[in-house]
């Protein structure tokens, strides 16, 4: 699945690959410390204006609530980042939820956590262990995938090894993502951009030569991993 405003990136200045992370879903998780509940709502979103959106409508959704406080990462490399303590004593809501986010090198995420004040004052550092943990917490319950680079490439082959060829790619890997039959069969196929190469090799040896291969849109694989 593609993700708004993402586009595959080069290497780091070691020279390694840029790898960033998303949340898998939107979701709310709450946590209760001392009697005060801390609502975290996850979104994706594709760019600083979507993100702002988000936050501002929570707020709207949820003007009843003591804070609502927001931090959120876009850009390819999680290079775009706020955050906001609404009304906490400074550097004690916003800044640890997005340390969280920016830890696990998450991108394309907002997060907002709601607060119901419970009537027992936390303190400081009990603030920000309820902040940073409810965004771990709520990441765990909605999931992470890793975004990995792929280049959707369109292979034409005759029907004649069209068989053959879907077979083995199926058990091989990577799964088309769309197939069409017509004069000859053509196959969409999500190709790690690392292994475009190997992947035009191997179709023209199980095919016999008998394909055209046609590199198209860079875009993202996701990829499930623990938060």
């Amino acid at each position: 699945m593609a993700v708004p405003g993402l586009r595959p990136v080069g290497g780091d200045a070691g020279g390694g690959p840029v790898v960033m992370r998303t949340v898998a879903r939107g979701g709310a998780h709450e946590l209760v410390v001392r009697r005060s509940r801390f609502v975290c709502t996850l979104a994706r979103v594709g760019d600083a204006a979507e993100a702002a959106a988000f936050v501002q409508a929570h707020r709207r959704a949820h003007r009843d609530a003591t804070h609502n406080c927001s931090a959120y990462v876009v850009g390819a490399r999680g290079e775009f980042t706020r955050s906001s303590d609404d009304g906490e004593p400074a550097g004690t809501a916003g800044v640890p939820m997005l340390e969280v986010l920016v830890r696990r090198r998450l991108t394309g995420t907002a997060a907002v956590v709601t607060r119901y004040f419970g009537g027992v004052k936390l303190g400081a550092g009990g603030l920000v262990r309820a902040y940073g943990q409810a965004v771990a917490e709520a990441l765990e319950a909605v999931g992470v995938v890793e975004l990995r680079p792929v280049v959707t490439v369109t292979a034409r082959v005759e029907h004649a090894v069209a068989g053959r060829f879907l077979g083995d790619l199926h058990a091989r890997g990577p799964l088309p993502s769309d197939v069409r039959y017509g004069q000859a069969v053509e196959a969409d196929v999500p190709v790690p951009a690392a292994e475009l190469a190997r992947f035009e090799a191997w179709a023209a040896e199980v095919t016999g030569g008998r394909v055209s291969v046609r590199r198209g849109a860079t875009g993202f694989a996701e990829v499930p991993v623990r938060p």
